[in-house]
């Protein structure tokens, strides 16, 4: 019990620094900017691309998105629904800068999905990796800018995100 009071002692900390940055207006802006290409449609757009490409990579990166998603988001939903962990603005009673979609924090499902994306594109895309890296990374960034999740919630979802990749590749690729 005590190593979650250390844990949640960290992210209070980390999370209070963040939100008192004076130039925080650009940061939430910028903030509001990336997490949007975080939502789902813009993976959706990318399947479609995949799709209309019809090269045999694309249909086994597509293919490889396909299972992992299958397997990430069951189990974000199962991690979710289980540890029921308060997003920001009830944990400490403040306001967050945008909606979350659910009442729950734990993991991040945002950073999850952009890391899942991130190591599939770049593992068939090496020269993109740093790029699709530091994007997934501004993505955990930005959930925790806007409000809506700790800083451990965006670690958990990029190990989650990053786990299922790799896994959906073991099994496509093997």
């Amino acid at each position: 019990m005590k190593f979650i009071q250390t844990i949640h002692h960290y992210d209070v900390s980390v999370f209070t620094w963040v939100r008192q940055r004076k130039s925080r207006k650009m940061l939430v802006r910028c903030a509001r900017y990336i997490s949007r290409t975080g939502d789902g449609p813009c993976y959706l757009l990318l399947a479609v691309g995949l799709l209309l490409s019809r090269g045999a990579d694309e249909m086994r990166l597509l293919t490889c998105m396909g299972l992992a998603l299958l397997m990430e988001r069951p189990l974000y939903f199962l991690i979710k629904n289980c540890c029921k962990r308060d997003r920001p603005p009830a944990a400490l009673n403040i306001k967050s800068f945008i909606v979350p979609s659910d009442r729950f924090s734990f993991p991040s499902g945002h950073t999850s999905a952009a890391f899942l994306m991130a190591t599939l594109v770049g593992w068939y895309y090496p020269m993109l990796s740093p790029f699709l890296l530091a994007w997934a990374v501004t993505i955990g960034m930005a959930r925790v800018i806007l409000g809506v999740h700790f800083p451990t919630d965006t670690l958990i979802g990029a190990v989650m995100g990053t786990a299922t990749a790799l896994l959906s590749m073991e099994m496509i690729l093997a």
